[in-house]
């Protein structure tokens, strides 16, 4: 290979895309595994670098505790290796079904749901005592009700057992990432806008954090403070509402009191240490494996342009104007060694309603940003399935915010960008070339690499977890930086 194509794969991003929902049914059988490695064919024809798959609690673990039957997502994984693709697991202990595009209905396993009847408490839960049961509260992290495990200690054993009864997988070097699910949707955040309660975009959502065992710890932090009579908000409003019809989050509102940024330092430390703890977990699990930890952050962009972020705050992002919420989430993530995949790479500011106040770009510049200024990779997909050159231009100079550099790697460059996602309608015929062009470009024009090392993507064998973050610097991680310099287009375009 000539110098100048070498330096140029140097700027090679991987694609990979994500799979059906459903490819393992609720009952645990992979339905179509024909269908299947026929379309995956087509990915790697086309120049795909892997697949991404939910790897889904609610099937694994399904039939009672430590019950676990692996034997379909084997057959999954060999039909993935035997085509010549990478693989990315989700470890995937949220329900699906109630989301943007959920279009199966996987719940968390029913001995779960089954202590949830007797203690509805283990669910995150709003202000009107409405439950949801997407993912167990933050609140029972490191209480033992599930049969004597707490839930950090369901998600260590889960991983444990993948990692056992995947080994050959993990040898072969088939699984490259591991993203840990943090919550609903996979993400690290709360379900404070679900759809199955009537959120509608661009509700501002609501606080998750009434169950009795966040509202206790609320308190002992409150009477710690100093402030005994604390109480959580009563002033937020619903789902459905804007910042300006409520108390906490109008034009001088509760959210800039010394009670409501406690409260909101609470909420979102919530979420950190939760992180933090399974990340962990998820280090000793896959120690010495040749993998990356990853996690995924939402693309709350709604309301991103007014001064109090509403919807970010309700999810658990304490973003401001004058607060970085999200490097202090990317330093937890480097202390793991892992990767921070973001959401919302395809959306531009211009296609949003001037209503919903979002700013997506900016959005993607400051997190993806903050996570390069922790020195970690970072990673991203699309939030909504689109097949036209407009949005795949806007996800490549996401993926090289200040283009490609012929000399040798990009100043800024993502990990690796999965698209969601694959189905018939993205390999018809005419989505499908445009898709293929935009891998090319993904690639910056060279051909599909095998080898990792071409373009400085060697997974070493993990290592142990750093030691613990001071509050001090997860503190300092608050304070905003301004974003990286991004090209206003990409020099690497899909035309079509």
């Amino acid at each position: 290979m000539a110098t100048s194509n070498k330096n140029m794969l140097l700027n090679y991003v991987p694609v990979y895309v994500m799979l059906p929902l459903g490819v393992i049914n609720v009952n645990n059988v992979f339905e179509d595994p024909d269908g299947l490695k026929e379309q995956l064919v087509q990915l790697r024809a086309a120049g795909v670098d892997g697949v991404m798959v939910d790897v889904w609690w609610g099937i694994i673990e399904q039939k009672g505790p430590k019950e676990y039957d692996w034997s379909a997502y084997k057959s999954l994984f060999q039909v993935v290796q035997e085509c010549g693709l990478k693989l990315q697991a989700i470890m995937s202990f949220h329900q699906c079904g109630g989301n943007v595009g959920d279009v199966v209905n996987i719940p968390i396993p029913q001995w779960v749901l089954d202590i949830g009847e007797s203690d509805p408490d283990i669910f995150y839960t709003n202000r009107s005592g409405t439950r949801d049961k997407e993912y167990l509260s933050v609140g029972v992290d490191n209480k033992p009700i599930f049969h004597g495990r707490t839930a950090i200690e369901i998600y260590s054993d889960y991983m444990k057992s993948f990692r056992e009864n995947m080994s050959e997988f993990l040898k072969s070097e088939l699984i490259i990432d591991i993203e840990v699910g943090l919550g609903p949707a996979g993400e690290l955040r709360y379900p404070s806008y679900p759809q199955n309660q009537g959120w509608v975009f661009p509700g501002i959502g609501e606080f998750q954090c009434y169950d009795k065992y966040l509202k206790e710890d609320f308190k002992a932090a409150a009477a710690r403070a100093g402030h005994p009579e604390w109480e959580l908000p009563d002033d937020a409003g619903t789902y459905n509402d804007v910042p300006e019809s409520t108390e906490f989050f109008k034009t001088n509102g509760t959210y800039l009191t010394e009670k409501g940024k406690f409260f909101l330092t609470w909420y979102s430390n919530q979420l950190l240490n939760h992180g933090d703890q399974i990340l962990d977990e998820a280090n000793k699990a896959f120690l010495g494996c040749k993998v990356k930890l990853a996690i995924k952050v939402s693309g709350i962009h709604w309301w991103y342009k007014v001064p109090n972020h509403a919807a970010e705050l309700t999810a658990g992002y304490y973003n401001l104007d004058d607060r970085d919420g999200y490097r202090p989430i990317a330093k937890v993530v480097s202390r793991h060694h892992g990767i921070l995949n973001f959401t919302c790479l395809e959306m531009r500011n211009s296609e949003q309603s001037s209503d919903a106040q979002s700013a997506p770009q900016e959005l993607v510049q400051q997190v993806l940003s903050g996570g390069w200024r922790e020195n970690i990779e970072v990673a991203g997909e699309n939030a909504l399935s689109r097949y036209d050159a407009t949005a795949y231009n806007q996800i490549i100079l996401n993926a090289r915010p200040q283009g490609v550099n012929k000399d040798g790697p990009p100043k800024l460059r993502m990990y690796g960008v999965t698209y969601l996602r694959l189905s018939d309608e993205l390999l018809e015929e005419t989505n499908f070339d445009i898709f293929k062009k935009f891998v090319v470009k993904m690639h910056a024009d060279q051909s599909h690499s095998d080898d990792p090392q071409e373009y400085n993507h060697a997974i070493p064998p993990l290592k142990r977890s750093g030691p613990n973050i001071p509050v001090d610097d997860l503190l300092e991680a608050t304070k905003p930086i301004p974003p990286f310099p991004w090209d206003s287009e990409t020099d690497m375009k899909v035309d079509g």
